[in-house]
């Protein structure tokens, strides 16, 4: 943990880059790139990757395979539905991938005031560029303090009943395993950026992002780091759902509120 993600100014380094990504994945990254530009056209402002792929960690058979795209109107059915085939057909293609996931987002919205310090921090400094002119050039440098703590993860609350009607109809090993990841990926990401103005630094990697949490909240150490390793081995046991939302998730997002306030309101 010595490497915190930050330069000597205590500005956040940008992770990733193409030059990262393992051979094993330079085929579907290429594929990417080129079915990007036949289904988007000129409606497409620029591609980035985030993610295990451009830092360099990604599993064969294992890991996703995440995008964002900036479009330069604000995205329409179609658009969705043009993703929905992309990923679709990237996911199909390409074993070495176990699944695709894409943002999309006008270009306007990544520059707005009021994802400044949310989308706009992600794509200036987790985001690769891939295609086009990169935005991250119109954004400022970034810091790792509780303003960004908020405005990135200040809204589990908010999320928690969802979260919990999800699990309730939730019925089949797959959707657990699902569920699992996706609510322990969160819960590990809120935890770490709860303490992250306290150590200073940045982090994607799921495990170190348990114990610098432990270093400030050790008596839910063990539940974080069991967390993380959900997060990498997702599991079907509805009991860990169960916990997820009716403690540590509750108790996360107390703390958080208490320490970092609530996430700004985004437009509806």
């Amino acid at each position: 943990m010595e490497h915190r993600g930050v330069d000597a100014y205590g500005y956040f380094e940008r992770e990733g880059s193409l030059g990262r990504v393992q051979d094993e994945f330079r085929g579907v990254v290429a594929a990417a790139r080129e079915r990007i530009v036949e289904a988007y056209g000129r409606r497409l402002h620029s591609a980035y990757l985030y993610g295990s792929v451009p830092r360099g960690t990604a599993r064969p058979g294992r890991s996703d395979l995440d995008l964002l795209l900036a479009l330069h109107h604000e995205p329409s059915p179609e658009d969705r539905d043009t993703a929905e085939v992309l990923t679709q057909g990237l996911d199909e293609d390409f074993a070495q991938i176990d699944g695709v996931g894409l943002l999309l987002y006008g270009k306007d919205t990544l520059l707005s005031e009021a994802e400044r310090f949310d989308l706009g921090w992600f794509l200036a400094c987790l985001c690769t560029p891939l295609l086009g002119a990169d935005l991250a050039e119109h954004l400022p440098r970034y810091r790792p303090d509780g303003l960004l703590a908020r405005e990135t993860n200040g809204d589990l609350a908010a999320l928690l009943p969802g979260w919990r009607a999800r699990a309730q109809a939730a019925s089949t090993p797959q959707e657990y395993r699902r569920l699992s990841r996706f609510f322990a990926r969160r819960l590990v990401r809120t935890g770490f950026t709860l303490v992250m103005p306290r150590w200073g630094g940045w982090t994607s990697d799921l495990a170190e992002s348990a114990e610098v949490f432990g270093l400030y909240y050790p008596q839910r150490a063990a539940q974080m780091r069991a967390a993380a390793a959900v997060a990498l081995e997702p599991v079907a046991d509805p009991a860990v759902l169960r916990a997820y939302i009716e403690d540590l998730g509750p108790w996360l997002a107390d703390e958080y509120t208490a320490r970092h306030g609530t996430k700004t309101p985004r437009p509806a």
